[in-house]
């Protein structure tokens, strides 16, 4: 595989000058150059207002560094009515602004890197959809969600500059609102940059979303939300999950040498619960509790991509901000009280090489 490009300040300062950028030239100057870094990550996350900015959310933080977690993706969401609105906003589930800067402030306290992660959703679900099926019909609807798309992730990124995260996400799932009008997304990139001189990423659907954005090139990682299906079975056994991987683990491959960019997973995880690995990304909880098939699964992904010098961390959804949640009798997807927690100690203790 070719060497992942380190971007270079005289490469910068000389494309700058060649092509008369919208870049913030001040930005780079601070950046200076792109080292990847391995991601042992978590998705810690939230729709409550106040819940980050409680004693509790920081003791569950605290219990992260003690699972040897050393990045944090912590998420943020703001919503929109339906499918075709164009109006971006946030509500009551919106966590606070000093509630995050305080999960923020925690996680750098103890020595953990962060990823602000913005979220967009929709309010009205009653006649399906969801984030990956945002569209306008009209040209000058997309303008105006492009433009209210810009202000809400703008209002993050600046917090990120404030608070010295690492990285910024600046959207996931969008795969209808990213299939065109590339040109926007690259006036949202820019803009990002002139406030914001830490790394980018987006974390686009595993469903070939991944495959088909244009934009990869003006970002430092690629991220692949990897709820790939690997399995037909409510219950298989390892070594499928790890036969089964080896297909999407190809074509990611493949896809890679294309784009020449480090891969993280910004989202990846399982339910504790029978079926667990043939719709991932289902919310839907299982007829029965399997507390060992989440953990084959996670130590399935490990494995299979651990080896690949291109694959540069993963953030397993998700732990919430209450150490008691969880436990040996739930369903959903958190690690939180369960074998996989074990596993994510014993895994994220391991010195990786790159």
């Amino acid at each position: 595989m070719k060497k992942i490009v380190k971007t270079s300040f005289i490469a910068i300062v000389s494309i700058l000058a060649l092509t008369g950028s919208a870049f913030c030239l001040s930005r780079f100057i601070a950046r200076k150059q792109f080292q990847p870094a391995f991601q042992k990550g978590m998705c810690y996350t939230t729709w409550n207002k106040d819940a980050y900015r409680s004693s509790k959310s920081d003791q569950s933080i605290e219990k992260l560094k003690g699972l040897n977690v050393e990045w944090l993706a912590i998420l943020t969401t703001w919503y929109q009515d339906n499918c075709f609105s164009t109006e971006i906003f946030p509500t009551e589930k919106t966590p606070s602004d000093e509630g995050l800067i305080r999960a923020i402030e925690k996680a750098h306290s103890l020595g953990m890197k962060v990823m602000l992660k913005p979220h967009l959703d929709l309010l009205n679900t009653e006649e399906g959809g969801w984030r990956g099926e945002i569209a306008c019909i009209r040209e000058p609807d997309w303008q105006v969600w492009f433009d209210s798309y810009k202000n809400f992730v703008l209002h993050y990124a600046k917090i990120a500059q404030e608070t010295n995260v690492e990285m910024f996400c600046l959207g996931t799932e969008l795969s209808a609102a990213t299939a065109s009008h590339n040109d926007k997304w690259i006036e949202i990139i820019n803009a990002i940059r002139s406030v914001y001189n830490g790394d980018l990423t987006y974390a686009a659907n595993w469903s070939e979303e991944y495959l088909h954005i244009r934009f990869w090139d003006a970002l430092d990682y690629v991220g692949i939300d990897a709820y790939f299906p690997l399995s037909d079975k409510d219950k298989p056994t390892y070594d499928e999950l790890m036969e089964n991987w080896k297909r999407w683990a190809l074509e990611i491959e493949e896809w890679q040498k294309t784009v020449n960019k480090p891969v993280i997973f910004p989202e990846v995880g399982y339910r504790s619960s029978l079926g667990a690995a043939t719709q991932p990304w289902e919310h839907g909880l299982g007829s029965k509790v399997d507390l060992d098939l989440q953990e084959d699964c996670y130590r399935a992904m490990v494995d299979t991509f651990s080896g690949k010098d291109w694959f540069y961390g993963m953030y397993w959804w998700n732990w919430g901000t209450d150490v008691r949640m969880g436990g040996k009798f739930n369903r959903g997807f958190t690690p939180q009280n369960k074998p996989a927690q074990d596993y994510i100690a014993e895994v994220y203790k391991r010195k990786i090489k790159k």
